[in-house]
């Protein structure tokens, strides 16, 4: 059987994460190698059951779910990305373990700095955050957890998204986890 692979977004909001995943997401399905699914913060927050709020308990309960759901897909040979902020190390650790267990766990974490992450932010979070109108918000008035042993690290201030997408499909080829002759 083939061997699934979850590929686990991490970073601020406004880092890129959503828009990396899904250009990726689109690569994968073009190879035709596996199933491939998307699994990202706003849709999932959108669409599962909506009892979570953003306390550190509720936001770690959503990463375990999630982290669930990607060890179903990948231990099925399938591949899951998920794209989540997932501020605490914690928790990402313990989903690493789960999904370890049985498949690849490649954490990407998106180093974009906060400034560029705030100029980024169409929702205008950042700035709703900063005035107390959202509290406990990852990066004002909540940590984000530095990852420990993130297998890339991609700053997108700094990389374009097609540079970006391409390092992500060359961990993938020079791990033997894609075919190496795909286009």
């Amino acid at each position: 059987m083939t061997v699934g692979i979850t590929l686990f977004f991490t970073g601020l909001s406004g880092a890129g994460k959503s828009t990396l995943a899904s250009i990726i997401r689109t690569k994968l399905i073009e190879d035709g190698q596996r199933p491939v699914t998307l699994l990202d913060g706003d849709v999932v927050r959108q669409n599962l059951p909506s009892e979570l709020g953003f306390s550190r308990a509720d936001r770690d309960l959503n990463i375990r779910r999630i982290g669930f759901e990607a060890n179903e897909i990948s231990k099925n040979g399938g591949v899951a990305i998920c794209a989540f902020i997932a501020p605490y190390r914690a928790t990402r650790r313990e989903i690493r373990s789960l999904i370890e267990q049985h498949s690849v766990f490649i954490e990407i974490y998106l180093s974009t700095p906060l400034s560029v992450c705030e100029e980024r932010d169409p929702k205008g979070l950042y700035a709703k955050a900063r005035s107390g109108e959202i509290l406990q918000f990852t990066g004002i008035s909540d940590p984000y957890e530095l990852p420990e042993r993130a297998e890339l690290v991609i700053d997108t201030s700094k990389a374009s998204l097609t540079q970006a997408c391409q390092q992500v499909l060359d961990y993938l080829m020079g791990r033997g986890l894609i075919d190496a002759s795909r286009e």
